[in-house]
């Protein structure tokens, strides 16, 4: 009889209705290796990552992030930012986070244990057991609940610290000096530096925090049931888990490997695609005039669907791994776990086993059954903890890429590929080195002493310039288009290096520029014509709003402030003011500040030729010297030099002849 119920137990073992999901996972694990492998052999079908607009570091190959040396190099480097100190409060939130996830395991314990006793009661049919551990589980419900919330709440900040201490420091650097226009305009190895600033610091910030807290619970949960199961069944159950452990990590960490340069490539293609959108509306007047909907619909929908093709391959790969890490982290866990449990209860010489009743050994076996699939999954969560250590080092790369550029940005060393030359091929990169010409600081005085004006894609638009002028003899620089007198500009404002020869200038605050567009700020009319400066600088340069009313009515624009209600008003000046009533203003702003050498770049265009003509002679009553871009032949009587330049590599510098056309021929 015995061996007639093992023969029906094996049949019905055997039967298709047992063994259907059996058949169907493996049905399932060839068509995944189907989908997946037809979902690489089409890359390339859609847009290459290369016809991307500024695809940046992903055209050039440099995606390298995976789990390696340089990786924790690079790690260290960052938690140096984010934990100040071993006194800081990062260090105390990261403690107390420890310490709730310690509280929490042993409540875990206590929950396991509680339940064990209300089901024993349940079974045992004992209602004063019964109520006993549920009034005893009641009891803990305000304790166990403030260990979730102070842990949510301890990760938040923490998240918050790093985020604030990372911010502030990337933002040190980067509106350090000219850096944000540098990084931008004199370098190309980074695309999108807003969206790292902003979106890549914030998950590397949160990735941190969630691996730090997701890989600390399981720790402790390992080290305490492994004693509690150590005590109770021996030492060999958890072993044999910690042998697994060591297994599967190996195996899962090889599996992982593409998932760093995914991240890296996704941020990259998501900076792409904000990028194409932001120019749409930046540039929407223009584009509707030309009613260029198609070909901005192309461009936009192009690099979505670059965003799209990687993002499906990235849910491809990701399915997949899910697939194998349930399998191998999760599953397999759980079954080495009931092997490890039934191997002590399975042993006729354990005389503990030996000498308990049917019910008590249930309650033996549930109980340390618990704590076997907590450790089980403790185990297997330390086993998938490398999926967000690889995750994270995606976010890492991008970070360090951006304090690496930041940091080459102060030290001078520019980055920037050439354009193609005239046979149309595609010329070497171009190493801008600072220190090559020199730049020195005096007074009163531009001497530009041979020179080169050197655009940044490597375009030589003089090879070597050369003219001196002192403060009080005014210029009036003229050419056509891309000849280099914004070249020109940029150099005198230090925000291209001097690429040889040798430029005497005086220091940065006693050059300033007003462009054919003025810039207006954020803020009140008061901070449109003081800008860049606060109001406290005005009180300590002794001026007053009386002032400014006064440099207002040189411009003649005195109405604005009953228009826009005073000085404190604060309005988006971009769009409230005129094209006209903003070149008075940065007009007025230049009275405010007084510099020794001004640069007007067409500032005047949408200005009346009398307010222009008197604004030109404040300046010289107020021994500002100017250098002015313009083609009105009513601005030549305010000059005493040109320096015209004809865009094929030439110049002229000389005295203006009142009576004849200096840039007729």
């Amino acid at each position: 009889m015995a061996v007639l119920s093992k023969l029906q137990l094996l049949n019905s073992t055997l039967t298709y209705k047992n063994w259907s999901p059996a058949f169907v996972g493996i049905f399932g694990c060839i068509t995944i290796a189907k989908i997946y492998s037809a979902s690489f052999r089409n890359e390339g079908k859609g847009l290459s990552l290369s016809e991307t607009v500024g695809s940046g570091d992903v055209k050039k190959g440099k995606t390298k992030a995976s789990l390696n040396a340089e990786f924790f190099a690079k790690l260290k480097k960052l938690l140096k930012i984010l934990i100040p100190g071993p006194f800081s409060s990062e260090v105390f939130y990261m403690i107390v986070i420890g310490f709730v996830l310690l509280a929490r395991t042993i409540a875990d314990v206590y929950m396991i244990t509680n339940a064990t006793s209300v089901e024993a009661s349940i079974v045992d049919r004992s209602p004063i057991m019964f109520a006993m551990s549920v009034f005893k589980y009641f009891l803990n419900l305000p304790a166990i609940s403030l260990i979730n919330a102070l842990l949510k709440f301890s990760l938040s900040e923490l998240k918050l610290r790093f985020r604030e201490n990372l911010t502030k420091y990337l933002y040190g650097k980067y509106l350090g000096g000219f850096t944000y226009y540098q990084i931008s305009n004199l370098d190309s190895r980074i695309q999108n530096p807003d969206q790292l600033l902003t979106q890549d610091v914030e998950k590397f910030c949160d990735g941190i925090v969630e691996l730090y807290s997701n890989m600390t619970k399981p720790i402790l949960d390992v080290f305490l049931y492994v004693f509690k199961l150590g005590r109770a069944l021996g030492w060999e159950g958890p072993g044999l888990l910690f042998g697994y452990l060591m297994a599967s990590m190996v195996v899962l960490t090889k599996l992982r490997r593409p998932i760093a340069k995914l991240t890296v490539e996704e941020q990259v293609l998501e900076g792409e695609y904000r990028y194409v959108n932001s120019r749409l509306i930046m540039n929407s007047e223009e584009i509707a005039f030309y009613q260029g909907n198609k070909p901005e619909k192309q461009a936009l929908m192009g690099s979505f669907n670059n965003l799209v093709y990687h993002l499906r391959k990235t849910i491809m790969f990701r399915f997949t791994l899910g697939f194998v890490d349930n399998i191998v982290g999760k599953y397999i866990t759980n079954i080495v776990g009931w092997v490890a449990c039934a191997k002590t209860f399975f042993d006729v010489n354990n005389e503990k086993f030996n000498e308990m009743d049917r019910n008590e050994l249930m309650q033996e076996l549930y109980n340390n059954g618990r704590m076997m699939l907590k450790l089980s999954e403790a185990l297997g969560r330390l086993a998938l903890a490398g999926r967000d250590m690889t995750r994270l080092s995606g976010f890492t790369t991008r970070v360090d890429t951006l304090m690496k550029v930041l940091d080459d940005m102060k030290a001078g060393r520019f980055e920037k590929a050439q354009v193609a030359d005239e046979s149309g091929e595609e010329g070497q990169r171009l190493m801008l080195k600072a220190g090559s010409g020199k730049l020195l600081a005096q007074d009163n005085m531009i001497k530009f002493d041979e020179v080169p004006l050197v655009t940044p894609n490597g375009d030589i638009l003089i090879e070597s310039l050369s003219f001196e002028v002192p403060s009080g003899r005014n210029v009036l620089v003229c050419g056509p288009n891309g000849c280099g007198k914004s070249s020109l500009f940029r150099t005198l404002g230090e925000l291209w290096p001097v690429m040889g020869g040798t430029l005497t200038k005086p220091a940065k605050g006693k050059l300033f520029y007003v462009p054919q567009r003025p810039y207006m700020t954020l803020g009140t009319l008061r901070d449109q014509v003081i800008y860049p400066d606060t109001s406290f600088d005005m009180k300590m340069k002794g001026m007053s709003d009386k002032d400014l009313e006064q440099m207002l009515e040189n411009v003649q624009l005195t109405n604005i402030l009953e228009r826009e209600g005073g000085w404190s008003a604060v309005q988006d000046w971009m769009d409230v003011l005129s094209g006209g009533e903003k070149q008075r203003i940065a007009m007025a702003r230049l009275f405010y500040h007084k510099p020794q050498f001004a640069i007007l770049d067409e500032c005047t265009s949408a200005v009346s030729v009398d307010v222009e003509g008197a604004m030109y002679r404040l300046c010289r009553e107020m021994n500002i010297t100017l250098f002015t871009v313009s083609h009105r032949k009513s601005l030549w009587k305010y000059h005493e030099y040109s320096l015209y330049m004809d865009g094929r590599g030439s110049y002229r510098f000389e005295q203006i002849d009142d009576q004849s056309d200096q840039f007729g021929s």
